[in-house]
């Protein structure tokens, strides 16, 4: 007997940026994520609004011919798993159609690296979601934002994510988005191991390094 075809993986159709809510903590190098989401949402000309049932923000739109969710969870970093289990409940999906967008201190500031699934490494936030969603099981894509020369001490950790970004390091940053969105609409629209393909070997142009 022919053996049957794999069965396709299921189409993404909620995207979650991770940060933490208010001025405070707005386009600090841990809110990276909040800023991707904010950026696709102009892309794809969807509305980002308080969705009390889901602890956060959420929009809806069609995006590459499916209807897609962005989610940027207020529940603090910490405790991101909630929203997101909420929106899952909600709208019926399973965790593997989530693609997670979040800041990594071990990539430098211009690379980015796709992954369909994987541990938390150490970030509370991807703690919380798999504590939540009973699963590692999803994609992600995490975005560089470099480490503090004092990274080993945990304080200076603290300071550097929760810090805002150099000025130095703020020219890299609008096409560090643009390239993140760029995987993620690619990501969308032929998978996520096309996109890891196209984008995981990539960085920003070596003319905008530091």
């Amino acid at each position: 007997m022919a053996e049957s075809a794999p069965t396709p993986p299921e189409p993404i159709r909620l995207i979650v940026g991770l940060g933490n809510p208010g001025p405070k903590y707005a386009h600090t190098r841990h809110n990276i994520g909040f800023d991707l989401v904010d950026g696709l949402a102009q892309r794809w000309r969807m509305s980002l609004s308080d969705q009390k049932r889901f602890q956060g923000e959420c929009a809806e739109g069609m995006v590459a011919g499916q209807k897609l969710y962005l989610l940027k969870p207020h529940t603090f970093m910490n405790q991101s798993g909630q929203s997101v289990r909420a929106v899952l409940g909600w709208y019926k999906l399973a965790p593997s159609q989530v693609l997670v967008l979040y800041d990594d201190m071990d990539l430098p500031i211009g690379k980015l690296r796709l992954r369909l699934n994987g541990s938390a490494g150490g970030h509370n936030g991807m703690k919380s979601l798999i504590a939540h969603l009973g699963t590692s099981e999803f994609p992600r894509l995490r975005i560089g934002i470099g480490r503090s020369p004092d990274s080993g001490i945990p304080k200076e950790t603290i300071s550097h994510v929760l810090g805002r970004f150099a000025p130095q390091e703020q020219r890299l940053l609008s096409e560090v988005l643009e390239m993140a969105a760029d995987a993620v609409e690619l990501a969308l629209r032929q998978g996520v191991e096309k996109s890891m393909s196209l984008y995981n070997g990539r960085s920003v142009p070596s003319t905008l390094t530091l």
